[in-house]
């Protein structure tokens, strides 16, 4: 299967990465490691390849008007300043406008998002502008969490620390006793 990056020119690149930081690339621990790293290139940016909207494109039709939330789905994403890892949580709600998609699908909108070399503000916007543009919802919240390793393991070192951002759209904006509540549902009852 042929993957969706230039596999080999990555590799030429970090060979030339290796060798400008002062290491023999032809060293046996890192004979490999060019081809590793852009194996992993690959896969941590897959997003830009794929569509997240066809995850929402099945739905069912359904009365419901009230919160419907996926607390803590786990991701990986990538910081395009450094090209580090940042690693968190996502919590995604939206109040439906007659129609629902089924809970995997909100995961893997938040997997084929996270997929990207970008800053941790634009995915938190795009995941809601998605769900917004894609189910009509009367309103959307997402709420992202994540350690950067670009603040943790350089830099200003600071491990433990998260930046958390959210991106409020439709009633979660615009009311405020809808947006407590969506608050309260994701962080009242788990810690």
């Amino acid at each position: 299967m042929k993957s969706p990056v230039d596999l080999q020119r990555i590799e030429r690149a970090v060979r030339e990465i290796l060798a400008a930081v002062g290491e023999d690339p032809d060293r046996e621990g890192l004979l490999e490691t060019p081809a590793r790293v852009a194996r992993m290139y690959a896969e941590m940016f897959s997003g830009l390849k794929l569509d997240p909207r066809e995850h929402t494109r099945k739905f069912f039709t359904e009365q419901y008007d009230e919160v419907v939330l996926v607390r803590d789905i786990s991701f990986c994403s990538m910081c395009e300043h450094h090209l580090l890892p940042f690693i968190g949580h996502a919590h995604v709600a939206y109040i439906p406008n007659g129609k629902v998609i089924g809970l995997s699908k909100i995961a893997r909108v938040v997997e084929v998002i996270s997929r990207r070399p970008q800053v941790q503000e634009r995915m938190t916007e795009d995941i809601a502008n998605l769900l917004v543009d894609e189910l009509h919802a009367k309103g959307v919240a997402v709420v992202v969490e994540a350690s950067h390793s670009c603040m943790t393991i350089r830099g200003v070192r600071k491990p433990g620390s998260s930046m958390v951002t959210s991106a409020m759209k439709g009633l979660f904006r615009s009311n405020l006793s809808t947006r407590a509540e969506v608050m309260q549902l994701i962080y009242g009852s788990k810690r």
